[in-house]
């Protein structure tokens, strides 16, 4: 393999527990940017020891500006920034062997460190008839071009959410959930080594693990916690509320429609007040 594509989240990193660690306008935010890069950074520079000609790494949390560039292996290529048409899976194409997901965490309505889909507001996403959170529908648009999710490393509820959507995922599992806002976790050093492990694993397993592909015309559904946030996010054309919930659907002509439908609606619905 020449060419993996790494997308890397906040919330499923090693220590990190709650909304102090992974807003930047909290406290303990910076030293969270330090911990998230050299996580990250472990897979990186694991890849390049293996073989593994390029890499490039998607900042994915929040305003996608996180990542420390200067921590990274020198010949890493990092996506930096917002906004990006297709923010976590921004710049994923047919051209990649692999790609790798690090730092997630679980979908919204489920258990697991500070689990949710996109934002708070969002309740259940759906594929068709299939729930996704983010770690899904990345995976799909990964499958849209035909590239298999080789790694996901986060906790053990994201682990366990990968290895039931992608059979022969590798998983490496760095806390493991007691609440949404506490876990057990390993130590940064213990981390970087079970994820250089892992990556090794993960490259020699790649052929066992198939694409994700997407329904070729996918329905997408997202269910909000407030009627409110339903009404914002059908003021995007072409969607309807369906009849007494809270769920606003959209018929997508590809994935890659239904990802950047699914982008306007959450920012949309982000625009509801309390009252």
């Amino acid at each position: 393999m020449g060419k993996i594509y790494m997308s890397v989240d906040m919330e499923g990193i090693t220590g990190l527990i709650d909304h102090t660690q992974v807003d930047s306008n909290k406290l303990n935010y910076e030293r969270s940017r330090i911990l998230m890069t050299d996580e990250a950074n472990y897979v990186v520079t694991s890849l390049f020891d293996q073989g593994i000609e390029e890499v490039v790494v998607n900042d994915s949390h929040s305003k996608m500006n996180n990542l420390l560039i200067e921590r990274f292996h020198p010949k890493t290529k990092l996506i930096t920034g917002d906004v990006k048409p297709y923010s976590m899976v921004q710049g994923l194409d047919a051209s990649y062997d692999g790609a790798i997901f690090v730092g997630y965490h679980a979908r919204a309505s489920v258990p697991g460190v500070m689990t949710h889909s996109m934002i708070f507001g969002v309740r259940n996403m759906y594929i068709d008839d299939v729930v996704v959170g983010e770690l899904g529908f990345n995976a799909y648009v990964a499958g849209y071009f035909g590239v298999p999710i080789i790694l996901v490393a986060g906790d053990d509820q994201a682990a366990q959410e990968a290895e039931q959507l992608i059979p022969n995922v590798t998983t490496a599992i760095v806390k493991n959930s007691i609440s949404r806002s506490a876990a057990m976790s390993l130590t940064p050093a213990q981390a970087g080594e079970l994820l250089k492990e892992k990556t090794r694993e993960a490259l020699e397993k790649k052929h066992l693990v198939k694409p994700l592909v997407p329904p070729a015309t996918p329905l997408l559904r997202i269910e909000f916690a407030n009627y409110g946030q339903a009404e914002w996010a059908h003021l995007m054309p072409g969607t309807e509320i369906e009849p007494g919930t809270t769920i606003v659907r959209f018929q997508a002509k590809n994935i890659l429609e239904a990802y950047q439908a699914m982008l306007v609606m959450t920012e949309l619905a982000m625009r509801t007040t309390f009252c």
